[in-house]
């Protein structure tokens, strides 16, 4: 759809997330733009999110206006994969990272972002799904799942990403698990894991470049192993994040697959697009190509 086809817009926002001069702003922008009164819900968490999403699929809407953070355009994702929705996603980023805007060049502004979601061209984008939910952003377990799961809400609205950092910090010890791990049906890794990553994108928290050459569109995922083991291995792959390449480093293994398999011998923690998800042993990760639109700059 283009613009000009947009015949209903919806808004679901987080109300726990800031934007700009926040939420009236935006209802005042929408009128201005020719949108009084549009169908709207708010939640106080993202987990309520699906719910409001449905309601406003009830209404007729085309274009679906998300004001939060990965985490709550995650669910807004999932609820129009499961509902078999062809509805497009605007993202009004509002939350901490906003991996997925920066990554689809949406600006971090109200007014501006405003314009991305009511002028802005579709494009439409692969969505990742991880034991039966799914995710735009990243996936993953170990190290990056301790981190998330211990960098609470509350953290994260007082202290940014300073709160990813301090909970980072107390993991560097994590031993891991043990990992095995088949790409596209066939074996790829057999042994300790800090960290399994799956990515829809090629940046995490901070700018690192996990996966330099990730591309939104190409019907695969990327997959990365860290098999870092203490503070100095850390050490030395957080330099090389820093200063170059991050799949060049020895500690890193890194291939790209439609489909995805992992065991682990213990439950671990995991995460999607930010969120922590309770303990598992088993993956089972699949690619939706080009499954969802998303409104992004039209130049």
């Amino acid at each position: 759809m283009s613009d000009v086809a947009v015949s209903k817009i919806g808004v679901v926002l987080h109300q726990r997330k800031t934007l700009g001069a926040g939420p009236e702003a935006l209802r005042m922008g929408l009128a201005d733009a020719g949108h009084a009164d549009p169908p709207w819900s708010e939640v106080s968490k993202s987990s309520k999110a699906p719910k409001a999403v449905r309601r406003l699929l009830e209404t007729g809407v085309d274009r679906l206006l998300v004001w939060g953070g990965d985490g709550m355009v995650r669910r807004c994702i999932d609820t129009l994969v499961r509902e078999d929705a062809d509805v497009e996603v605007a993202i009004l980023p509002a939350g901490t990272a906003n991996l997925l805007a920066k990554a689809l060049s949406i600006p971090i502004d109200l007014d501006a972002a405003l314009d991305v979601a009511l002028h802005g061209i579709p494009r439409r984008i692969d969505v990742g799904v991880i034991n039966g939910e799914a995710f735009a952003v990243m996936a993953g377990t170990g190290f990056d799942a301790l981190m998330i799961r211990d960098a609470d809400d509350s953290a994260k609205e007082r202290f940014g990403r300073v709160s990813y950092v301090k909970a980072a910090v107390r993991h560097l010890g994590t031993a891991g698990a043990e990992a095995t791990i088949h790409v596209d049906g066939r074996p790829w890794f057999a042994g300790r894991a800090a960290c399994v990553l799956i990515g829809n994108v090629g940046r995490i928290l901070g700018g690192i470049h996990v996966f330099p050459d990730a591309r939104l569109d190409d019907g695969q995922l990327d997959v990365g192993v860290l098999t870092a083991s203490g503070r100095a291995d850390w050490l030395r792959l957080g330099t090389r994040a820093l200063v170059g390449r991050i799949d060049s480093s020895p500690l890193v293994d890194m291939t790209n697959a439609s489909t995805v398999k992992i065991r682990l011998d213990r439950t671990m923690p995991w995460e999607l697009d930010g969120g922590d998800q309770p303990r598992a042993k088993k993956f089972k990760v699949s690619v939706l190509p080009k499954r969802q639109a998303v409104c992004v700059p039209a130049s």
